[in-house]
């Protein structure tokens, strides 16, 4: 017992930032969208007006002064990057798929910025195989309660 609470406190403690980052977005109420409103060839939106430069910015600063506060801030500015890059990734997919902004995309949702930040952060710190499983195991139903949640306080159009 005492080696899996190990487990979920190490693991918590290195995506936090990521968790932060890609939730803080949607406080940030940005104006201004990454994707200056551009259309692809296919007539799509390339992201959408919910990625903003405002909430990558709160998100990446927010994500990053989370680690900070645990004593790595190059870590936790990979993770908040990383984790920005994916849900961006995640958006740009979905809008190429036909899903339209707000509506789910099951595991892509819950799982884009998760996979940017594990992935920005290898380079410099490699997190074990277990901590990887431990953290792909929770975000799904952390990240559905927390949608939930700012749903219920009119943080969200949708509750997903």
């Amino acid at each position: 017992m005492t080696d899996l609470l190990a487990l979920a406190f190490s693991s918590f403690v290195i995506i936090m930032p990521a968790f932060i980052a890609n939730s803080v977005p949607v406080l940030a109420r940005g104006r201004h969208p990454m994707d200056l409103g551009k259309k692809m060839g296919d007539g799509r939106r390339v992201l959408g007006d919910g990625k903003t430069f405002e909430g990558f910015l709160a998100g990446l600063f927010m994500g990053t002064l989370a680690g900070a506060l645990f004593g790595y801030p190059i870590h936790s500015f990979l993770l908040a990057l990383g984790a920005l890059t994916g849900d961006i990734l995640g958006a740009f997919i979905k809008r190429r798929i036909g899903i339209e902004r707000g509506h789910p995309a099951p595991i892509l949702d819950q799982l884009d910025f998760v996979a940017g930040a594990l992935l920005f952060l290898y380079p410099v710190y490699p997190v074990s195989l277990d901590q990887v499983v431990f953290i792909v195991a929770v975000t799904p139903p952390i990240h559905l309660l927390t949608n939930y949640i700012a749903y219920r306080l009119g943080l969200k159009k949708y509750p997903w």
